[in-house]
């Protein structure tokens, strides 16, 4: 009688994509840690001193840093993630556009968060506390998370959750950075891992 060992029965594998600090990648890692069905290959990131380089590296994941032309100009980023075949891959904080050959190779796999309610406030150069502080500056009333699809546009894909929060009375920017941060650290391993659960 053989006994298998070390077979993973329908293992599906993420790709994280950062560029910056890392908590919400770290996050991600301690979620899945213990999930056996589940298995995080690789971190791609276009930064190479960014923190979220030490703080993936515990959790043994490897890593990949990429440059301009290496991502845009050449096929050598897309034959690392097709051969690795992926189920999802995740941009925690990842700041460049992704290249349509990319997004054409892996339809409705790449998910996003944004730290606001899109439609409103995305877009190109809305990221990190920019975007707080147009939501301030905008005197909204309700702000929040949202993780979508990743397509040819900058925060234009399906919506896939969202979560809104009101805003306090004399808020700042970075207050309601702070709260919207806990959303997206409570709310983003959970929605990956929906997404994975629902096949799509």
């Amino acid at each position: 009688m053989f006994i298998i060992t070390g077979f993973k029965l329908n293992l599906k594998k993420i790709i994280l994509f950062a560029s910056g600090s890392g908590s919400n990648a770290e996050k991600i890692c301690k979620y899945f840690e213990k999930k056996k069905n589940v298995s995080l290959e690789l971190l791609v990131c276009n930064n190479p001193n960014a923190k979220v380089l030490k703080k993936t590296n515990k959790y043994f994941i490897n890593s990949m840093i990429i440059d301009y032309e290496s991502f845009y100009n050449s096929s050598a980023v897309l034959e690392k993630i097709l051969n690795i075949n992926p189920s999802l891959i995740v941009l925690a904080g990842f700041l460049w556009k992704i290249p349509e050959k990319l997004i054409k190779a892996f339809p409705e796999k790449i998910i996003n968060i944004h730290p606001a309610l899109l439609p409103k406030f995305g877009g190109k150069g809305m990221y990190g506390i920019n975007i707080h502080n147009a939501v301030i500056e905008k005197k909204e009333t309700k702000s929040g998370i949202t993780i979508h699809y990743v397509n040819k546009n900058y925060d234009e894909g399906e919506v896939i959750f969202q979560k809104t929060i009101d805003i306090k009375k004399n808020e700042t920017p970075e207050e309601l950075s702070s709260r919207i941060l806990k959303l997206e650290h409570n709310f983003f391993p959970r929605i990956i891992n929906q997404v994975l659960e629902s096949g799509k």
